[in-house]
């Protein structure tokens, strides 16, 4: 019996949330595909260990209510989002201070009436370490204070023109923002007339929980687009952990789509070559690995630099007093740029009887990281942390693609006929840019390979001898 001419019409390498959402679009579309992945598992950097009843993502990037591609993406109508409470607490001179919550659950219009009535407001609303209320509002709010000039968010003055950047861009149409002038975010903030205490106060923590940037080198359309998607909706994250994105993506495609433990070596446009299989053959290959396998696969690609990400798991059975919120150090005065007791959001990351604080280190970690960070969140907290345990310290050095101007935002994914990349080095560096790049690069092919209609069938997948 003769060869088959090939096993798929795609083959897609990597089984990352980019690969398996590309997948999802060419089923879709009549065209058949498979995934092969070098990893045991799929998910890549969007992963969750387990342990002791524990979810413990690695990196823990944070989603938000408005991506776009979460709804558009084939697969993912299971997906369940686990929203943060609306805006973020920025600690500063021993007081959490609530900023940026967005009215009636987010919306444009929401995020306006929050940040007017923040601007108006005699005092932002702040709650003293070791003290809370029900409502989250200040107690013993006098009559008429006046701002306080160290306050995150600066006088009046400067909060009022937070309230109209943030509502300007909240009302922003995406490609207008991608023609706006392209300059580091940092010199672009302060160029447009915005305090640097401000920046250094709200802006700085809170695009480096976005971005992971707490320099402000990113490109200013990239913040433009986080601070957009902060100012019209929630932060959240998926219920179960990061790997129940690209695990819902895996369960939902045709059963042998996906291989694991299978390790391409080298591409062409008609056929990858496997260490454990030998050739796979195709009519169209689609990269979609992190940046520095695709360009080993892809000579010439371009690798960018990448900011290091280290995530600290820690339990306790006496949580904070924060519930569902997103902790931002607006003092810079520790390793952690942000931490939450992830287990207020997503009770499904935890046993009954115990919580799970997740917080983020930026940058190279110190070298006790551990110690570093209970002195740091004992602060943040305003709660003793000698007694916490660690569950885990997990230190990625290639975590998230830095976007330094300038920065091509729609990459390209068509590299030839026949061979193609995508993932969130080819888009902006969130699970936004990963899937929006795999819903392009699918476009390219199947505008390549002809109509679904026009294709003949391909034989089960198998690999050739």
């Amino acid at each position: 019996m003769l060869e088959p001419a090939y096993q798929a019409d795609v083959v897609i390498v990597g089984a990352g949330v980019a690969g398996l959402s590309a997948a999802h679009r060419l089923n879709s579309a009549g065209v058949t595909t498979a995934v092969l992945e070098a990893a045991p598992y799929v998910g890549g950097r969007m992963s969750t260990e387990k342990v002791d009843g524990f979810r413990l993502d690695r990196i823990g990037q944070l989603l938000s209510t408005t991506y776009p591609e979460l709804g558009l993406t084939p697969g993912l109508d299971a997906l369940v989002l686990r929203p943060f409470a609306p805006g973020v607490l920025l600690h500063s001179g021993g007081v959490r201070h609530r900023a940026g919550a967005p009215a009636n659950g987010g919306g444009a219009r929401g995020a306006l009436h929050a940040v007017r009535a923040l601007a108006s407001a005699p005092l932002p609303v702040s709650v003293p370490l070791g003290r809370s209320t029900p409502t989250g509002t200040p107690r013993n709010r006098t009559a008429a204070p006046r701002p306080r000039t160290g306050a995150p968010l600066g006088t009046a003055v400067d909060q009022a023109r937070l309230a109209a950047a943030l509502a300007r861009l909240a009302g922003t149409p995406v490609e207008r923002l991608l023609t706006r002038p392209e300059l580091p975010a940092g010199e672009a903030l302060a160029a447009r007339g915005v305090p640097a205490r401000t920046i250094d106060g709200f802006l700085r923590p809170l695009l480096a929980a976005l971005l992971c940037d707490p320099e402000l080198t990113t490109s200013s359309r990239c913040a433009d687009l986080a601070l957009r998607a902060f100012a019209s909706g929630l932060l959240c994250v998926p219920e179960g952990g990061a790997d129940m994105l690209p695990e819902l993506l895996a369960r939902t495609l045709p059963p042998g789509t996906v291989r694991t433990g299978v390790r391409v070596t080298s591409v062409a446009t008609t056929s990858v070559t496997t260490a454990e299989h030998g050739e796979f053959h195709c009519r169209a290959v689609l990269v979609a690995t992190d940046a520095r396998t695709a360009a080993d696969l892809l000579p010439g690609l371009r690798v960018p630099g990448f900011h290091p990400v280290t995530v600290v798991h820690h339990t306790t059975d006496e949580p904070p007093k924060t519930g569902p919120s997103l902790v931002l150090d607006a003092d810079r005065g520790g390793p952690v740029a942000h931490t939450a007791v992830v287990s207020e959001v997503d009770p499904s990351r935890a046993p009954a009887g115990r919580a799970l604080i997740s917080s983020t280190i930026l940058g190279t970690p110190p070298p006790d990281a551990d110690t570093a960070v209970r002195i740091h969140l004992a602060r943040l907290y305003g709660t003793p942390t000698t007694r916490w345990e660690t569950l885990a310290v997990h230190h990625t050095a290639e975590a998230v693609p830095t976007m330094r101007p300038p920065h091509d935002l729609r990459r390209p994914v068509r590299l030839l006929a026949g061979l193609y990349v995508c993932g969130d080095h080819r888009d902006t560096s969130t699970v936004q840019g990963a899937l929006h790049s795999a819903h392009r690069a699918a476009a390219a092919i199947v505008a390549d390979l002809g109509a679904a209609g026009s294709m003949h069938m391909a034989e089960p997948l198998r690999a050739a001898a």
